[in-house]
């Protein structure tokens, strides 16, 4: 519901956990993943490391106790064992598949769109734990996380941070001792059962841990990798290297370790930062933070050989849309330019009406575009499909 989303956004996200049961959400979770998919992936799909970890108590095993080669024909020597992993979760360790938006077809669809609707990139991995078994001690994510219980249940405890909104480069471990005394003394602000079909938002830098309790427990945590104001921090920060004067080198002999020698430069340097961030547009920096945010989800697989089938089929009447997940822009001018994740291309202004029709996302059908003939419609439309951006509807 609207209604629902808008209260999440103003009153939890970033800033309160959050807590779901079945009943009040519009449907479980076993289209996703289930318990028999993590068999198919452990024992059928050839995975590697580091799609699978495995821990217990806190401690992550050693990637050589649960991988081995593939036999004749597939001699890779870091491929899951599914015997050794079945003893390691026998014996009571916790099963993690990770990067499951690049390896489960139905949550590869799930995060696509996921990380288009909320403008932060996806990640999503699956914990699986023996019962009454605890894969890892309380600690804090540096990203913001939706945990979904797929099958039985498992008993969560979450505490408010001892750092508040942490960066990718800032670790739990960092604050391993204040973590473990919060979560020893401090009283939770949630602690609670998770029942299949049920969902708990917690944001980064929450403390939390779980405990499997009468049987086998999985959930999925879909971690939403958050896109902070530091961020643009940084690639001001960078930009600086355009400006000479922030380039000179210090006086010989310098020792950045002397405040005194520092405070004779300082405020000179400060000034000049200062002046380069006044001037920096957001023209000069939206296509750093284009090459760096955009790549960070794939966009919806294209099957190969199909896809280069549909290319050489194109005709009059074939019905095309935008590649799901894929950020695009369409800039006016003379020529056009389509800016891309990783590259920009460019078009005559002629195609500018019929372009940003094909990129919005909604499904069209060559022969029907604005602004030009049906041949140059095929023309443009092949050039779109062979740069991946559209691709043709089923």
């Amino acid at each position: 519901m609207a209604g629902d989303l808008d209260e999440f956004a103003s009153a939890y996200w970033g800033s309160r956990a959050l807590l779901s049961h079945a009943p009040d959400l519009p449907a479980p979770y076993d289209d996703l993943f289930s318990l028999t998919a993590a068999d198919e992936l452990l024992s059928r799909r050839g995975l590697r490391t580091p799609f699978l970890r495995i821990a217990k108590n806190g401690a992550v095993v050693g990637d050589s106790q649960f991988t081995g080669t593939g036999g004749a024909g597939a001699d890779i020597g870091d491929q899951v064992r599914d015997d050794k992993v079945a003893a390691l979760f026998a014996s009571g360790h916790t099963v993690v598949l990770q990067a499951l938006h690049r390896t489960w077809p139905a949550l590869v669809d799930f995060a696509t769109q996921l990380s288009t609707d909320a403008g932060h990139p996806v990640q999503i991995n699956a914990y699986i734990t023996p019962p009454e078994s605890q894969g890892f001690s309380a600690h804090y994510d540096v990203h913001d996380v939706f945990v979904l219980q797929v099958a039985g249940e498992k008993h969560w405890t979450v505490h408010e941070p001892v750092h508040v909104d942490p960066l990718r480069n800032q670790p739990w471990t960092d604050h391993s001792r204040a973590v473990g005394a919060a979560a020893r003394d401090q009283a939770p602000v949630v602690d609670d059962v998770l029942r299949p079909g049920d969902a708990l938002y917690v944001p980064r830098g929450f403390l939390h841990s779980a405990k499997a309790l009468g049987g086998v427990s999985a959930h999925l945590t879909v971690g939403l990798h958050t896109l902070t104001r530091y961020l643009l921090v940084q690639e001001l920060a960078a930009l600086a290297a355009n400006e000479p004067a922030l380039r000179t080198a210090l006086p010989l002999g310098f020792d950045p370790g002397d405040p005194a020698q520092l405070a004779a430069v300082l405020p000179q340097v400060t000034d000049l930062l200062v002046a380069h961030l006044r001037s920096t547009s957001v023209d000069d920096l939206a296509p750093r933070l284009r090459r760096r945010t955009w790549s960070a989800n794939r966009p919806e697989p294209i099957p190969p050989l199909a896809h280069a089938a549909a290319i050489t089929n194109l005709a009059s009447g074939t019905t095309v849309r935008l590649r799901a997940g894929l950020r695009c822009r369409v800039v006016p001018g003379d020529p056009v330019t389509l800016q891309l994740p990783d590259r920009t291309i460019t078009f005559p202004a002629t195609v500018l009406e019929a372009l940003a029709q094909l990129c919005d996302g909604q499904e069209h059908k060559v022969g029907t575009l604005p602004g030009l003939d049906t041949p140059d419609q095929v023309v443009l439309v092949r050039r779109l499909l062979t740069e991946a951006v559209l691709v043709p509807t089923s």
